[in-house]
């Protein structure tokens, strides 16, 4: 089941994603630049699994990066070697570069900027608009893509989004926002009656690396939070759709196709969901996480030809 996993790949995923997670968390969240006890130790500890991992011993190398996190919960290398060995491939950076690549939309929107990584990807012709309460873009933008700097809850109640988009609808969305389920619920809630049934919309952090990381409130560096609960949902209550989720580094991709711009489910259901979706234990995943969350291989082959295919719901 297991390869090699190639030290380039873990290195440049260290670098794309630890400087995507100097911004500090919630309060009490852990900076993704302090050092953690111990460190001299666990870097020996995490080179003996890196080199494990190089060499294919791959249940040796999972080991010794358990043994580090059971002493310090808090080390990210270890983490992100643990998501390198879980969902080998290219990073999603790479998987969303390679879609805007195909699908060449004409309309974009993007939820949760940050410094503008991902925004970066937007081809020339490509209206977009990117949605932060707090970007942190260090460089000039484009004239095609415009920021919004406020809350998604708010850029749909206050923005007339198709308008800006010259009339037409959203082609492709990236949800990457909070990490919470229910900012994520409502943010496909609301840009879903903005596209056409064609269109794609993304979801990014919906595949968890374990129950620790996967909680609401941060308390590690490497955290996905709680956007599992999402494909969940989509799958029962929305099985019209089709939802794959693209074993993209370091916490998955989800593409959602087949969509339904007139659908009110979600909308009027809105509280009941959310109150039944909270209720849900993470190990509701034990076992089964590749199966319930619906992961699809990253081989871009497979995903493109998603992508050229019309939208169809997925077995259930």
């Amino acid at each position: 089941m297991y390869g090699v996993v190639p030290e380039v790949k873990i290195l440049r995923m260290l670098r794309n994603l630890l400087k995507n997670l100097r911004t500090p968390g919630p309060a009490g969240a852990p900076a993704a630049n302090e050092q953690p006890q111990g460190g001299d130790q666990r870097k020996r500890l995490y080179d003996s699994a890196l080199a494990d991992a190089q060499m294919g011993r791959i249940a040796e190398a999972i080991a010794g990066c358990k043994a580090i996190l059971d002493a310090d919960p808090n080390y990210p290398p270890a983490h992100f070697l643990l998501a390198a060995i879980d969902l080998p491939g290219e990073d999603y950076f790479r998987v969303l570069a390679r879609i805007h690549a195909q699908l060449r939309p004409r309309t974009y929107v993007e939820i949760g900027v940050d410094k503008g990584d991902s925004i970066r990807f937007v081809n020339s012709e490509t209206r977009a608009l990117g949605v932060d309460p707090e970007p942190k873009i260090g460089f000039e933008l484009p004239p095609n893509v415009k920021i919004f700097a406020q809350p998604s809850d708010d850029f749909f109640a206050q923005n007339d989004v198709r308008a800006e988009l010259g009339g037409l609808p959203v082609d492709l969305v990236f949800i990457d926002g909070m990490h919470r389920f229910e900012f994520a619920l409502r943010d496909f809630m609301n840009v879903e009656p903005l596209c056409a049934p064609e269109s794609t919309i993304l979801i990014h952090d919906v595949y968890p690396l374990d129950e620790s990381t996967a909680a609401r409130d941060r308390k590690t560096i490497f955290w996905s939070g709680d956007i599992w609960r999402l494909i969940l949902l989509l799958r029962k209550h929305r099985p019209d759709l089709e939802v794959h989720t693209i074993g993209a580094q370091p916490t998955g991709l989800a593409m959602v196709r087949n969509l339904d711009p007139q659908s009110r489910y979600i909308r009027d259901h809105l509280d009941d969901l959310i109150e039944e979706y909270l209720a849900v234990d993470y190990a509701v995943l034990d076992g089964c996480k590749a199966e319930r969350l619906a992961l699809f291989p990253n081989d871009w082959a497979r995903i493109s030809a998603l992508l050229e295919k019309p939208g169809a719901a997925a077995p259930r």
